[in-house]
């Protein structure tokens, strides 16, 4: 089977702009965590990203025109910055991958997924409709433009269907009475009737001559056009043309687009979208396109944006958020977990290939990724589905279950997390080192999967497996009754073997991943053999 390298690698994190910073953040057991400022004044933790966009200015300005960088920060909602920001750091690792990936052109692809999207430009977007179709309803709702209404009022010509007057209604209830009173009358305004008619006519103007100059022409002439007729009528902007285009430019597969142009990668780029396994998921198509020879190289990653009130607010609502202002640790109180932001970005390629092109490798060695479905519940992890996923990994690795040496949890800090641990005794019966992190940054949906990846790499890489925010003390009675060797407040030894990683989507969407250290020689790459095992383990 195809070997598979990690040659670079980038983050976006709470407190953690970079991944020099994320991996210092690391050494300590201290909680990124930090005060939601969503509501006003409540009781939420969440982790929200560090990021300097114009850090990134001048790498963009090397390579394109002068507006590239303004179209970016100004078009651009925040996971595709994160993504680029994460990006450019993945290019750094290692120099020459900029023009490896564009010498590969076809064989080099991206996929770069997201588990909540756009949500900020969406919700500021929806805002702005909102207030502009009020606007405009009230504005064609008036009687001196529309006979409909003032024949209403005065009884000559009463329409039965009309909604209640807004002033009929309870006080509390008016804002919403008095958009639905404005909504049906403007429908039967007959000076809107006519201001669409002229509009159309505008509308109807077609593209003349050359194509491109005639564009050019056409979209001058309506503008004109179209500012005299808003004038005659002294009309407010239309809702249809109070909305930024931004909402078409920040759709799903934005951040993968995004990251082709600028990295001028010309094979295949798209999103992968599985909930908090989209990380993982995104890994294992890669893998699965370079095995193929599709590929030799493909960017991996997730981005999420930061805390919102809608996500927070949901969150709570689905009963799986700790909202009592402090820390909730998984395999603790399981008092819910903490929504989080940021980006997690890695290039892998085909080890053989990019080593012997000079490429050093990074932190381990993915081997397999098994993914499958509860086909269950929409958040309650089940038996079958996570184990599935562990199986599947475990004999695509050539492995069995007890050579596993260490492993880190999905763990979101819920009832789940006894799910979990005990869905992992099943299978491998002997003290395996286990970590859970989502008490450090948070639960950033589709990056969380990848900054625990990451933690884990970085860990093997640097000779320890990094600390959690968790104490022994603070281990749930229930969880301790099942396994007891976890990674605490203190950093220990990595033992030597296979390592998993699970992740658990929304949905029901399970995937483990399976790597290998690294050799001391990394260039080599030669497999640590299963089940070898040095050092001090953690716990116990």
């Amino acid at each position: 089977m195809q070997r598979i390298g990690v040659f670079g690698w980038g983050i976006v994190a709470p407190r953690s702009p970079d991944i020099d910073a994320f991996a210092a953040n690391l050494e300590s057991s201290e909680s990124w965590l930090s005060p939601f400022d969503g509501f006003g004044p409540n009781n939420f933790l969440v982790g929200v990203p560090e990021l300097d966009f114009k850090r990134y200015q001048s790498w963009v300005e090397k390579r394109f025109p002068p507006n590239r960088f303004p179209q970016l920060e100004n078009k651009m909602d925040l996971p595709t910055k994160y993504a680029v920001a994460a990006f450019v750091q993945a290019l750094g690792q290692n120099p020459g991958l900029e023009a490896e990936l564009q010498s590969l052109g076809s064989r080099a692809h991206v996929y770069i997924g997201t588990g909540l999207g756009n949500l900020h430009t969406y919700y500021e977007q929806s805002l702005v409709l909102h207030r502009a179709q009020h606007r405009w309803d009230r504005f064609w709702a008036q009687p001196e433009r529309n006979p409909a209404l003032a024949a209403h009022l005065d009884g000559s010509a009463p329409v039965a269907e009309a909604p209640r007057p807004p002033a009929e209604v309870a006080e509390d209830e008016r804002p919403e009475a008095e958009a639905t009173w404005d909504h049906f009358w403007a429908g039967r305004s007959a000076a809107l009737e006519e201001y669409l008619e002229e509009l159309k006519e505008i509308e109807g103007l077609s593209v003349e001559g050359d194509p491109n100059k005639g564009k050019m022409r056409q979209m001058k002439e309506k503008g004109r056009r179209k500012a005299r007729l808003d004038e005659k009528w002294g009309a407010p902007p239309a809702p249809w043309a109070s909305v930024s285009a931004n909402v078409i430019w920040n759709i799903h597969n934005t951040p993968a687009a995004q990251i082709s142009m600028l990295g001028k990668i010309t094979g295949l780029a798209f999103a992968p979208v599985a909930a908090c396994s989209t990380f993982a998921v995104s890994l294992k198509l890669a893998m699965d396109a370079i095995q193929r020879g599709e590929a030799r190289a493909v960017v991996v990653g997730a981005t999420d944006p930061p805390p919102h009130p809608l996500v927070v607010g949901a969150f709570y609502a689905g009963r799986v958020i700790s909202g009592d202002g402090a820390v909730s640790k998984p395999l603790g109180g399981l008092r819910g977990t903490h929504v989080s932001g940021g980006a997690a970005m890695w290039i892998v390629g085909d080890y053989d290939y990019m080593t012997e092109r000079g490429f050093e490798p990074l932190g381990m060695e993915p081997v397999a990724v098994g993914v499958s479905s509860d086909a269950d519940h929409i958040i309650t992890p089940s038996e079958e589905g996570p184990t599935q996923a562990v199986l599947q990994a475990i004999a695509a690795a050539g492995i069995e279950p007890d050579d596993v040496v260490s492993w880190d949890l999905h763990a979101t800090a819920t009832p789940g997390d006894h799910q979990e641990v005990a869905n992992l005794r099943k299978l491998i019966h002997h003290p395996v080192v286990v970590s859970a992190r989502k008490g450090t940054f948070g639960h950033g949906m589709a990056a969380s999967g990848g900054w625990e990846l990451t933690a884990q790499y970085l860990g093997y890489q640097n000779g320890h497996l990094y600390p959690t925010p968790l104490t022994r003390e603070e281990l749930n009675p229930a969880i301790a009754d099942l396994h007891e060797v976890f990674v605490f407040d203190r950093a220990c030894n990595p033992p030597r073997g296979p390592v998993g990683k699970m992740s658990m989507g929304i949905g029901g969407i399970n995937a483990c991943v399976i790597s290998q250290p690294l050799s001391p020689a990394s260039a080599g790459g030669d497999r640590a053999p299963a089940g070898d095992s040095t050092g001090e383990s953690a716990g116990g």
